[in-house]
């Protein structure tokens, strides 16, 4: 069973409304906080950018549900910097503490953000796992999607695409499988396929049948058709 945020393809939830391109970024200020904090508490180093999904998706399925996009993303955060051990009850109630944080140091300060979002975080890895299909193969992913290492744990295998029929478009080559690396086990890179899904092959009745959805999966969600 998928957790609440496994969304994508669900029927009964209407149709995608784009936002205007004139729209601002924010619809309100806080919301450039929220995500200014998330990224700068990550450059503390104390988890990963699967870890921070990972903690996202954990949300009950009460607040995931009533929560926008921004409120889950400073409810998960605040979640990790308790269960790391960075901040505790207390201080996210604002009770005064006069001790330096034993973090202090790695802070990004404000001088250094552009350079640092500039360097990015490139996912992928040398790896010694062969690459087991070609370009133009079929593969069908694995049912059901789940974390074969943790119960319960994080994939980047939707629901909606599970034991679905595709064909390989490109090997990306060998990235960090996030079902590993968001549970402390190591970043375990495989080789990475973008594969091609058509739209009949995912929905019983799609308005477009012609349409394709491409999806980034790693090696261990696929098998050979």
């Amino acid at each position: 069973m998928t957790r609440v945020h496994d969304m994508g393809g669900r029927f009964g939830d209407g149709p995608v409304q784009p936002g205007s391109e004139d729209a601002p970024v924010f619809a309100e200020d806080w919301q450039a906080r929220a995500l200014a904090v998330t990224l700068a508490a990550g450059f503390l180093g104390q988890w990963n950018i699967d870890t921070s999904r990972h903690a996202r998706e954990r949300l009950s399925p009460k607040d995931y549900a009533r929560f926008s996009y921004f409120e889950k993303w400073i409810s998960a955060l605040a979640d990790l910097l308790v269960e790391k051990g960075i901040l505790t009850q207390d201080d996210l109630r604002g009770v005064p503490d006069d001790q330096k944080h034993r973090l202090a140091a790695q802070a990004l300060k404000p001088e250094k953000v552009a350079a640092a979002l500039a360097k990015g975080g490139p996912a992928d890895r040398p790896s010694n796992i062969t690459a087991r299909f070609e370009v133009g193969q079929a593969v069908r992913t694995l049912r059901p999607t789940a974390n074969r290492l943790v119960v319960g744990g994080h994939t980047r295998l939707p629901d909606y695409a599970a034991g679905a029929v595709g064909r390989v478009l490109r090997l990306h080559g060998s990235h960090v499988l996030p079902d590993s690396n968001a549970h402390g086990l190591g970043e375990a890179p495989e080789p990475l396929y973008a594969v091609a899904f058509p739209s009949s092959e995912l929905w019983a009745d799609p308005e477009h049948p012609d349409d394709e959805v491409v999806l980034d999966l790693w090696q261990s969600y696929l098998e050979p058709v």
